[in-house]
């Protein structure tokens, strides 16, 4: 299975960090996150890898270069303008085989099972299987219902209180079948989470979740109090 690291988020709002390194370099645990992802990649089996740059993207191919030093090969995508995670998968369409492949944000941590997910992917027989997180507070977050065999019902993103059908959030972590490429328009910053799992639900094409255990975990960064909670837990996570 070959992968795509989302990594052209300009990562604005962990600013001024980021106005010398892209997001996803931001040291955790003593490496860039982005290393501690093609690490977990690599000890799964997952050796060919495309990363999208546009915000200071030669940090990430200086650091990287083609992956030798983590067993991987690394491709570049680089985008003069970002174009959005749904509009970035849709310009390095070009990379991927006739097979299902992995798309991860590279600003979050996870111990995702990668042969789990794939599995159930495999199994499920859908277009495009989403990881969960489970989350208490779900305000800054798109949620998913979920039926009674993991089958995807509706999305709502940042729900209020009253909103509130679900727990279960977008971990921005898939398997997607090549067709869903075929959803994704050519122009604008189309969004997976906003945009093209959404319209490709009305249209009632099969979509499934994959439910983070506790072991696997996430971890994301949006803000200052996200790092520090994130390198503090990270800390003791390994």
């Amino acid at each position: 299975m070959k992968a795509m690291l989302l990594a052209a988020g300009q990562g604005s709002r962990l600013r001024p960090l980021t106005d010398r390194i892209p997001k996803c370099m931001i040291p955790v645990g003593g490496k860039p996150i982005l290393e501690h992802t093609i690490e977990w990649f690599a000890r799964s089996g997952v050796t060919e890898i495309i990363v999208n740059l546009c915000s200071l993207p030669q940090v990430i191919m200086d650091y990287f270069g083609h992956g030798d030093r983590w067993g991987v090969r690394i491709t570049y995508s680089l985008e003069e303008q970002s174009l959005g995670t749904a509009g970035g998968v849709k310009n390095a369409a070009w990379f991927f085989d006739d097979g299902p492949f992995l798309v991860w944000y590279g600003d979050n941590l996870s111990h995702c099972d990668l042969d789990r997910l794939y599995r159930f992917h495999c199994a499920k027989g859908g277009l495009a299987t989403i990881a969960l997180h489970h989350r208490e507070d779900v305000s800054q977050s798109g949620i998913v219902g979920l039926d009674d065999v993991d089958r995807i019902m509706r999305f709502l993103e940042k729900p209020t209180p009253e909103q509130t059908f679900s727990h279960w959030v977008n971990a921005g972590i898939y398997v997607l079948d090549p067709a869903v490429l075929g959803f994704i328009p050519a122009e604008g910053i189309p969004d997976f989470g906003r945009d093209i799992f959404p319209r490709m639900l009305a249209a009632g094409w099969p979509l499934y979740g994959y439910r983070l255990t506790d072991a696997e975990g996430l971890w994301w960064i949006d803000r200052h109090e996200d790092l520090t909670r994130v390198q503090q837990e990270w800390k003791e996570e390994i």
